[in-house]
């Protein structure tokens, strides 16, 4: 069944992270007439709101699109996760909330190697400032007045003091703010939670002016194709509750579904690899590499026992959390709007690098962590986490379409580790992690080690314990980047009222998680679309 919807000014595919600052901002204007197509559902869930509500959506692996990756070659041929959020706020709902920006050197990189212009770090900086209420307020490099919240960790965990202090005797710098100044070294965790509740770019963007008479929300509405008029984007196709629907755009079309989304949804409307559209069966309207250039965080988890319990086990009691979850969901206070994470370092493995080539992420808490009863004996043994991370992957995948049919998911090739470079960075990140590890600040703390254990000592047995373990940081980004597939405004190559605004428009990938970076790309976009200055 087909039905025709009426016309709008702008259609915003996708309901994510930059899909809701879009439809914030450019419903600003009440004469414009927005649409915002959403796949997933409405983001009431408690899981969602409350911040430890991650790791049960994680295992459940709830508002997600299920994806995974074809088989790695480099990684034993395991298929690799590959969690995206369907729902509204997207990926923002579903993440653990980590807010890092990158360096100012990665967008310097854009602008003068990348064929990014007008994205250097002085560009940027306003829009990462517009989207935050920063806790310590407003400065030079922070925003205090925007719709995002964001704030320390607020893990009360010694641990976290002495991962600094070892950090530190290893010869690394640590920074006051990795979001200011110095975005390099060891540094107190920053989260998007405001008032105790996830600070998702639903919650924070578009939940305040979803009653705007100019602004409609289709949620679970799946846009099929994008139509055109010679080479201006004019509809898109999306189908919701049994119906097929065309909508029309008079302005523009905006692509907002994310790196594994956005360069299916162009593929299917015949924007492409014009031979493998053909072999499908789609019609080719444009030959553009899209699909191409995927990166992602490649990272190997590293465990420890813990010598004597650490609070957040004390935390994971059932009669505790029984109180805990709803204190937390409906007064944003008490122990689960506390994350069991505190600091996060950026480091480089030389001192020539422009920018930092490996992150460590910090966990207090074991794999696998669940409720236990009070009445008896933990039914998991507490321990931490150090998880080195591949910053600037050499390496390149690509997303392909699996057929013309639009309900079947795209094909992930994430290739990781298959640039031969990778592998011996990632090794040295988990060498240096491991001598973190073993400086004395951490002895009270350390227990046995785990994963990979004693007996993975040198570099061959590394490599493989790495090859059996390694997955990503759910940081994927540049399947359809500027300088390839979208000039420096973020239009497709070629068309009229067509732009991508998500991580697939990233040149490449940045120092840190790009949740923010996707945000600031969105704010940018939006007073591109409008004509406005910074």
């Amino acid at each position: 069944m087909r039905a025709r919807a009426s016309g709008y000014d702008y259609i915003i595919v996708g309901a994510g992270s930059s899909g809701c600052v879009l439809a914030n901002r450019l419903s600003e204007d009440a004469n414009a007439c927005v649409l915002l197509l959403e796949a997933g559902g409405r983001d009431i869930h408690p899981y969602i709101h409350v911040p430890l509500g991650l790791g049960g959506m994680h295992r459940k692996r709830m508002f997600d699109w299920g994806y995974e990756s074809e088989p790695e070659p480099e990684l034993n041929n395991r298929r690799i996760e590959a969690a995206r959020g369907k729902v509204l706020g997207g990926s923002s709902s579903i993440n653990v909330m980590a807010f890092t920006r990158g360096h100012a050197g990665d967008y310097d990189r854009w602008a003068n190697e990348r064929g990014a212009a007008g994205w250097a770090y002085r560009d940027v900086l306003p829009y990462f400032k517009r989207i935050e209420t920063w806790e310590d307020g407003e400065s030079e490099y922070r925003g205090g007045s925007g719709p995002m919240g964001v704030e320390w960790a607020k893990t009360k965990d010694p641990l976290f003091d002495a991962w600094r202090e070892a950090g530190k005797a290893a010869g690394f710098p640590t920074t006051d703010d990795y979001n200011g100044a110095s975005a390099e070294g060891f540094g107190r965790g920053q989260y998007s939670i405001h008032h105790g509740h996830r600070a998702s770019s639903s919650n924070a963007y578009l939940k305040p002016i979803r009653h705007r008479a100019n602004l409609t929300i289709a949620t679970n509405a799946y846009a099929t194709r994008v139509l055109f008029t010679g080479s201006r984007a004019t509809a898109v196709e999306y189908r919701r509750g049994g119906e097929t629907v065309t909508a029309t755009a008079d302005k523009e079309i905006l692509l907002a579904g994310g790196t594994y989304n956005t360069p299916q949804l162009l593929m299917l409307s015949g924007i492409g690899p014009a031979e493998d559209l053909r072999r499908l069966g789609v019609a080719a309207v444009a030959d553009l590499p899209v699909g191409k250039n995927l990166q992602e965080h490649v990272a190997a988890q590293m465990w420890f026992a813990r010598k004597t319990p650490g609070p957040f086990r004390d935390v994971m009691r059932f009669d505790r959390m029984a109180l805990a979850m709803p204190l937390a969901y409906f007064f944003g206070i008490g122990a689960a709007t506390v994350v069991p994470g505190g600091l996060h370092a950026f480091v480089k493995t030389e001192p020539a690098l422009a920018v930092p080539d490996i992150e460590f992420m910090f966990r207090g808490a074991p794999a696998g962590v669940h409720l236990w009863f009070p009445f008896l004996k933990p039914s998991y043994a507490d321990g931490f986490g150090l998880r080195p991370a591949l910053l600037h992957p050499e390496s390149r995948g690509v997303v392909k379409l699996h057929s013309a049919d639009p309900a079947a998911p795209p094909r992930i090739f994430l290739n990781l580790l298959s640039h031969p470079s990778d592998l011996p960075r990632l090794r040295e990140g988990f060498f240096r992690a491991r001598e973190i590890a073993y400086q004395k600040a951490i002895d009270p703390f350390r227990g046995k080690e785990l994963a990979p254990g004693d007996d993975v000592k040198n570099s061959a047995q590394v490599d493989a314990w790495i090859r059996k373990v390694a997955n990503t940081a759910h940081h994927p980004v540049g399947t359809c980047a500027i300088g390839s597939v979208l000039d420096s405004d973020l239009r497709v190559w070629g068309f009229e009222n067509l732009r991508v605004v998500d991580a697939s428009a990233m040149p490449d990938i940045v120092s840190g998680h790009t949740n923010a970076c996707v945000l600031m790309i969105a704010e940018k976009a939006a007073d591109m679309i409008r004509g406005r200055a910074a």
